[in-house]
């Protein structure tokens, strides 16, 4: 079988129940949001400790679910799969690795420029991705309400203020973390 269909060429694209819609639908640019997010988790790996990468690898998973969920129309399939990944306690499990790594960490006192660490700044980047990916699921979710749970949303949700928080955990604790302040380095 040839990764190459030509099925594609003319702007469609097939979805999870066969059914084929534009390249440009919004469901397409839903999942496209969350595999190119799940590949800002890849990237960001490549940074991590062991622990770190197998905590990530389990996002990635549950990642791969939301977008399998996202590109089902029908609700058919990828809600079967996607149940088990995005439970309620997987979204507590992401408030837990928050709650860990931010109490270990001074308080913010001002915003943040994103950056630092080359862990960090993948990071940053994927949290970025997530909120994009964040606002497309939640739109989607306006016109067919079916096409992605209110975990899902959640999940997203919270896993953009974990990046938000292994960030500032990968600029040493939130010490490396440079601070936004108005004004500096602007032109006059």
């Amino acid at each position: 079988m040839k990764i190459y269909t030509k099925t594609g060429d003319g702007g469609e694209t097939s979805l999870v129940d066969g059914s084929r819609v534009r390249k440009d639908h919004a469901r397409v640019a839903a999942f496209g949001d969350v595999d190119e997010l799940n590949a800002g988790i890849g990237a960001a790996r490549i940074h991590a400790d062991a622990e770190l990468s197998q905590f990530l690898e389990g996002v990635q998973r549950d990642l791969f679910a939301i977008g399998a969920q996202v590109a089902d129309p029908r609700a058919q399939v990828a809600s079967r799969k996607a149940k088990a990944a995005l439970s309620p306690e997987r979204i507590v499990d992401l408030e837990r690795a928050i709650d860990a790594r931010d109490a270990e960490m001074p308080p913010l006192t001002a915003f943040i420029l994103p950056g630092g660490t080359a862990l960090a700044a993948s990071l940053h980047v994927a949290r970025t991705v997530t909120r994009r990916a964040e606002r497309l699921c939640v739109a989607l979710r306006e016109v067919e309400p079916a096409s992605t749970t209110g975990e899902a949303v959640r999940y997203l949700n919270r896993l953009s203020d974990l990046l938000f928080v292994l960030s500032r955990a990968a600029n040493g604790m939130g010490a490396g973390d440079v601070l936004w302040v108005p004004g500096v380095n602007r032109e006059k």
